[in-house]
């Protein structure tokens, strides 16, 4: 009976089916292949802007950003949660060792046996879990999910930092190619200004045009500081985005590249809002992962509906001395089967089964508003980039019209046909409309990244998964 028992309950082990559901893709009401050509987005994608300091800054913060390596610590972390839930899948071995000195009663000892004894015990000892259920089945299965998420989440922090240092050297190269245009423009002011009041002086022009002269260069001299403490404070945020110690961010100095105004503008891409969307980014992979974890955890939770069976085997030798514990008649061996059944808890059980389909229903929710949330950044990320590339047009007319109206005015107000208020009025605007060149270039850069980052940046997902 013995030999036909221990073969029955193996072959139920290694056959048995697994409860609770299998986990389908949702259906998406997505958009139909809107071009012919796939979008192809380069992993190394910010070597499109042709800027080798960008490149080396990216390289050092993927090497030291302490975000990335809180993401590796919970790769490392999930990947040993992974490891423990597959060997609960198989048996495990343990020995055991143990010695003992005792006495017992002369009254209930066997007269002649002694009072004392030394016992000395040595096994091994073989226990396994059989999973007629699933229930260690659908634990590795969410293990492995989570492991999987952890993966993609990394994944997405790189490129996600990849987009935040490249948009925060571009904001640093903003500032300076605006803190320059600050300063060029105080010097012009302050120049104006002598003239204006060595010509009041001289009483070939009014106290007013002097005061006005005084005033807009008193509101240049204003910008530089603003600029210079916007300027510092980036230089600071990408220090600590690259990784740097406490001194570095005090007194270390960041590279500059080039200018912002000759940072290239990689070519349109053309976006494919279609389901290989779904394939290209790590955040949505992540999250239908943890959508995976969650439905398997369904089947852990009903799996205590049914009878938990474990078999327990062990092999040893027991022996009052140590010379004859090894030998043939101190043998001992021991093989029990157990059964666990649930009858009555009150209902935690079914609360289990509810309490793990709803937090399946929280991550499905999750993933749907992923999809959304994606659809709706590469979107964006088209719309913002085609509406930047034409207001850095209009921004360059602008300030083209502006300089010949700024040289225009001076002419004018130089040969008595105009007062010195258009002249203000031309600086002023001219001055703006730099400042405002400056920001549409940078929108526009900042708009590339943007598309990149929300088509996945070069991102694929991994052939085992």
């Amino acid at each position: 009976m013995r030999k036909r028992t221990l073969p029955l309950l193996l072959s139920l082990a290694l056959t048995a089916c697994a409860v609770g559901p299998d986990y389908s893709r949702p259906k998406f009401d997505l958009p139909a292949s809107t071009t012919t050509q796939q979008a192809s987005v380069a992993s190394d994608w910010w070597q499109q802007f042709n800027d080798p300091v960008l490149d080396q800054l990216i390289s050092e913060a993927l090497q030291h950003n302490q975000d990335l390596a809180l993401s590796a610590a919970q790769v490392d972390e999930a990947a040993a949660l992974a490891g423990i839930a597959r060997a609960q899948l198989l048996p495990s071995l343990a020995a055991n060792a143990g010695y003992q000195r005792a006495r017992t009663s002369a009254e209930t000892t066997t007269a002649g046996s002694p009072l004392i004894a030394d016992v000395r015990t040595a096994n091994l000892t073989a226990s396994w879990e059989l999973d007629l259920w699933g229930k260690l089945r659908r634990s590795s299965e969410a293990a492995r999910a989570t492991l999987a998420a952890s993966q993609y989440n990394r994944d997405a922090a790189r490129l996600s930092l990849s987009a935040q240092v490249a948009q925060t050297y571009f904001q640093m190269r903003a500032f300076d190619a605006q803190l320059d245009i600050a300063k060029r423009t105080l010097d012009s002011r302050e120049s104006s200004l002598q003239l204006r009041q060595k010509r009041f002086k001289g009483g070939m022009t009014s106290e007013l045009d002097m005061r006005q002269a005084e005033s807009e260069a008193a509101s240049a001299r204003a910008t530089i500081p603003q600029l210079s403490k916007s300027l510092q404070q980036t230089e600071t945020a990408l220090a600590v985005l690259l990784g740097r110690t406490p001194r570095e961010l005090l007194e270390g100095k960041l590279q500059r590249g080039q200018a912002i105004d000759l940072l290239n503008v990689p070519p349109s891409i053309p976006a494919d809002l279609s389901s290989s969307l779904l394939e290209r980014r790590p955040d949505l992979a992540a999250a239908e992962a943890q959508l995976i974890a969650a439905n398997a955890r369904i089947g852990v939770a009903k799996a205590a509906y049914f009878p938990s069976i474990s078999l327990t085997g062990a092999l040893g030798s027991q022996s009052l001395s140590m010379e004859t514990l090894f030998s043939g008649a101190t043998r001992t061996w021991s093989f029990v089967g157990n059964a666990t059944a649930p009858i009555f808890n009150f209902g935690q059980t079914g609360l289990n089964v509810d309490a793990a389909s709803a937090r399946q229903r929280q991550a499905l929710a999750q993933y749907q508003k992923s999809v959304q949330t994606a659809f709706k950044e590469t979107q964006d990320a088209l719309v913002a980039s085609s509406a930047a590339r034409e207001v850095q047009e209009a921004q360059t007319t602008q300030l083209t019209a502006l300089n010949r109206a700024l040289h225009l005015a001076t002419l004018r107000y130089d040969n008595g046909y105009s007062s010195y208020l258009d002249v203000l009025d031309a600086e002023r605007n001219t001055f703006q409309a730099e400042l405002n060149l400056v920001n549409a270039k940078l929108d526009r850069l900042n708009a590339a990244i943007s598309l990149y980052k929300a088509l996945g940046g070069g991102w694929e997902m991994p052939p085992s998964n």
